[in-house]
């Protein structure tokens, strides 16, 4: 398990972004057959990529959890962002196709991640917080998450989000996830930038070509950083940081939250040109 020890509202300030990017940002992801895990100190968050090729691969627990498996005090959101696979929770098989998503409620023991075909292989991204209660996993296609259009293309923000672990729909205790698509020529993944004191925030982008980044914007309004970041790396981002980012082209990104609130709303939103 890797580890993520994160600056404060502070010492950010005079960070170069190699130091940022060792406080918030992850390794790369997803390597075929492998799991990867981040442990970061931003609300106690886990981030994990689990890419099961020619065999399946189960969700381990680490000393630096002290349980006897994962899920024993986490609960833990998962959405496949790459080909067909299915994951398996205690002996009960739920089918994972490319951005479904699947809530593992704190409590369950054994979690294994499987791919259909090899030479396509699913890619399981993984969010994981702290549990207070016992709740029912849930697997929403994405087909059944709840859709909200938001922005305009003359704000270069046109977007689809899809909440699929969110009250209403999951019983979760602090987890709140989905998924972002932005329309073709818009790139803004959030406009106005906001923050939300109650809650933190992971990010994840995909589905953007190699040559292409996106700047991801974070720090205080009064002293934003820019963070250009590649696909399929994972950024947490505090509850005192602004939220936003652009990229060079239209994206895909996974967000998760947990913290006080799970409204989706809670949000106060700040104008671009109080940006400093």
């Amino acid at each position: 398990m890797d580890f993520l020890f994160s600056a404060d509202i502070r010492s950010y300030k005079d960070m170069r972004n190699a130091e940022l990017r060792e406080a918030f940002v992850t390794a790369p992801l997803f390597s075929a057959g492998q799991i990867s895990l981040t442990y970061t100190d931003v609300d106690r968050g886990v981030v994990g990529g689990i890419m099961p090729t020619a065999t399946s691969i189960k969700l381990p627990t680490h000393k630096e959890l002290a349980a006897d498996y994962f899920c024993q005090r986490r609960e833990a959101g998962v959405i496949n962002i790459g080909g067909e696979g299915y994951i398996t929770v205690d002996g009960e098989k739920y089918a994972m196709a490319k951005k479904d998503s699947l809530y593992i409620a704190k409590e369950s023991k054994e979690v294994e991640f499987f791919s259909i075909d090899a030479s396509n292989p699913a890619k399981f991204y993984l969010v994981s917080y702290p549990a207070h209660r016992v709740t029912k996993t849930v697997h929403v296609p994405k087909n059944k998450a709840q859709t909200v259009e938001l922005g305009s293309q003359d704000t270069s923000n046109e977007r689809t989000i899809f909440q699929s672990i969110r009250p209403g729909i999951v019983d979760s205790c602090q987890l709140v996830m989905g998924i972002t698509e932005l329309k073709t020529g818009s790139v803004w993944n959030t406009k106005p930038p906001h923050t939300h004191f109650r809650r933190t925030e992971i990010y994840m982008y995909f589905d953007l070509p190699e040559d292409e980044k996106v700047f991801h914007l974070m720090g205080e309004p009064s002293e934003v950083r820019t963070l250009p970041l590649e696909s399929e790396v994972a950024i947490a981002s505090p509850n005192w940081s602004i939220h936003s980012g652009v990229g060079t082209t239209n994206y895909t990104f996974v967000w998760a939250m947990g913290g006080e609130n799970q409204e989706f709303d809670d949000m106060d939103h700040i104008k671009v040109a109080d940006l400093k």
